[in-house]
């Protein structure tokens, strides 16, 4: 179908998704699935068929893999692709998506552009810096490390950790920098994670914490106290922002804390007919009593459910478990859940042992959250106590012989 007749379709009542990622891709599918005969057109920035994420820093990383394209049969499906189109600009009063091909006109609208990655000033443009969110981000990365390149990787979060895992199974030198005084601090406690800072050193990886940048420039690091660390290539994984500065003035709310938009629990986006879905949004959180962005993968899945189902005019809400997964050294950690600082922090199991540990947090005697390494049926069991709400007793959740199904406060 050409451009002009995704047009005429738009206008005749059709549903416009900006954002071709997994979010924008399954809010197609999911239409289709529940019903949605009028037009869907579908259009993404990249040039790239909608594919999954996850894959990037993992098998597309480690060469067992040239990319993750979804498997979806758009023709098949009716579902008008724009790939290499890039949503500019939206007046809701018009019905109007503004793109850098011209305007589209909907009947109903879903933003799902997702999120940028976030660089350092001044180190956008200097070649041999990178940021892992595209396919292309990956595919360039995936070049140092098979020429086995040095590698100095700003940032010990999730990415910079499954980065180093890749280069390191590359025999790729690695440098890992810190401004926290511990790993994965933006999202777990520095005791919770105290034990992951081995898993570096054994990796053969170097870990400086408490390391804030000065500069990044071509070819080195620049910390604060004036080392600098030499490096064929630099990873800056500190994180990632929504993809919504191309909806200013739009009358969209915007969270002015993080960007994103501030979209209700049904996922609309407070202006007519308009949704969001996947990175690019927040939404409200009656299970954790709080406003949540949520950046993973399964967010990304369930959020398309609600959105579709609004769209057909069906009561729906979007408060799912948060949830995550990381393959890194050798390890596969879970989270499950939110937890905050009053929770209580029990250990299951010995982090320094073989056998996996987990650490829940409990809020009023109930599973908040919890962080599995290598116990997936604690993950398991853990996400259903979180979504029922069980309360549980303490002393059987802490001990790793009881199942968690069975630590049930009766």
């Amino acid at each position: 179908m050409s451009t002009g007749e995704a047009t005429q379709d738009a206008a005749r009542g059709g549903v416009v998704i900006a954002g071709a990622g997994l979010a924008g891709a399954r809010t197609a599918v999911e239409l289709r699935e529940q019903g949605w005969d009028g037009p869907v057109t579908l259009l993404g920035s990249e040039p790239h068929r909608p594919y999954d994420r996850p894959p990037l820093s993992k098998e597309v990383m480690q060469g067992q893999a040239d990319g993750s394209t979804l498997d979806i049969d758009y023709r098949a499906l009716d579902i008008t692709l724009l790939p290499g189109r890039t949503a500019t600009g939206l007046d809701p009063a018009a019905r109007l998506l503004h793109t850098d091909a011209g305007p589209l006109r909907y009947g109903r609208l879903v933003l799902a552009t997702g999120a940028r990655a976030v660089t350092l000033p001044g180190a956008r443009d200097l070649a041999g810096v990178h940021v892992l969110r595209t396919l292309d981000d990956a595919l360039a990365l995936r070049k140092v490390l098979a020429a086995g390149g040095s590698l100095a990787v700003v940032g010990a979060g999730w990415i910079g950790a499954e980065l180093t895992t890749a280069a390191r199974a590359a025999g790729c030198p690695v440098t890992v920098v810190e401004a926290a005084g511990h790993v994965l601090a933006g999202a777990l406690p520095a005791e919770v994670t105290a034990p992951m800072r081995r898993w570096y050193a054994e990796a053969g990886a170097g870990l400086r914490t408490g390391s804030p940048v000065a500069a990044v420039r071509t070819g080195a690091v620049e910390l604060a106290d004036g080392t600098v660390l030499a490096a064929d290539a630099v990873l800056i994984g500190i994180g990632a922002r929504p993809a919504t500065g191309w909806l200013a003035g739009s009358g969209v709310p915007l969270d002015p804390a993080d960007g994103s938009v501030r979209a209700d629990a049904a996922l609309r986006a407070g202006v007519p007919d308009v949704w969001a879905v996947g990175d690019c949004a927040s939404y409200p959180s009656a299970r954790h009593g709080r406003r949540m962005m949520v950046h993973h993968w399964d967010n990304a899945l369930h959020g398309p459910r609600t959105v579709a189902a609004g769209i057909l005019g069906r009561p729906a809400t979007h408060d799912p478990v948060p949830y995550f997964w990381s393959d890194q050294f050798g390890r596969t950690v879970q989270y499950a859940g939110h937890h905050g600082d009053a929770d209580l922090l029990l250990w299951r199991g010995d982090p320094e042992g073989t056998e996996g540990w987990t650490v829940c947090w409990l809020r009023a005697g109930r599973l908040a959250a919890l962080l599995a390494v290598d116990r997936p049926r604690d993950s398991a069991q853990g996400r259903r106590l979180i979504e029922r709400g069980t309360p549980l007793d303490a002393a059987l959740a802490a001990d790793p012989a009881v199942p968690l199904k069975s630590a049930v406060r009766r």
